[in-house]
């Protein structure tokens, strides 16, 4: 069986308000039903663990019931970390389990099918897939002294999710003690030494982490 851990831990700081930007509408819809929803589309048989702080289940519940929301999905304590959250949630997969698993940001509702579906696959097939875009803008490295200097922009990609793996592969990459260069799930797996598959990602697929990403989220829907 295949699986997705959406991770929806955000406290919202930077959106200016009190409702974590997880909860907050966009076309009528909280921003994470509609993450939910665009994994359904892709396959209704997928696994949905959702992780969570434990604060914020009970109101999740009451929007749940005020939407009549009734994908089914599994609800799991998010940790500290993202680390940690992506652990708990890996961690309501039975060990045995055999299939992909995918981990995906919250606030990410706009992932194409398109690119889940090829991510999954090219799991199956390589074990550890992450989609990316090209990066657009000029890039400029920074040294410790102040300086820097502008890089090949050509050479740097943008990493989006879901991030996908083999069920196992993963839970022996989490089951290795936290360091600081774990900057994303993927990062965690590479230090067991795997490669890392790139598919091709969708511009659409932004993180909503400001009032600005609200607005482009918003015509997104029109």
């Amino acid at each position: 069986m295949d699986y997705i851990i959406i991770v929806a831990g955000g406290k919202g700081m930077r959106m200016g308000g009190d409702v974590p930007k997880q909860f907050i509408p966009i076309g009528g819809k909280p921003v994470l039903m509609r993450t939910i929803e665009r994994f359904y589309e892709y396959n209704p048989a997928l696994g949905i663990i959702l992780v969570l702080p434990e604060s914020q289940q009970a109101y999740w519940k009451s929007l749940c019931k005020d939407y009549d929301f009734t994908i089914r999905h599994t609800i799991v304590n998010g940790g500290e970390t993202r680390f940690e959250s992506s652990k708990n949630g890996l961690s309501a997969i039975p060990d045995d389990e055999e299939g992909v698993v995918g981990i995906h940001d919250g606030v990410r509702p706009f992932a194409s099918v398109k690119v889940i579906a090829n991510c999954f696959e090219a799991a199956r097939d390589e074990y550890a897939a992450i989609p990316v875009v090209p990066v657009a803008e000029t890039l400029r490295y920074i040294d410790r002294q102040g300086g820097g200097k502008n890089v090949m922009r050509s050479d740097y990609r943008i990493v989006q999710t879901p991030q996908v793996f083999d069920i196992s592969l993963l839970k022996q990459a989490f089951s290795q003690p936290y360091q600081a260069h774990f900057t994303d799930d993927a990062s965690v797996v590479e230090a067991l030494g795997c490669q890392i598959s790139m598919v091709e990602g969708n511009r659409e697929n932004i993180k909503l982490t400001t009032p600005f990403d609200l607005k482009i989220a918003e015509t997104l829907l029109e």
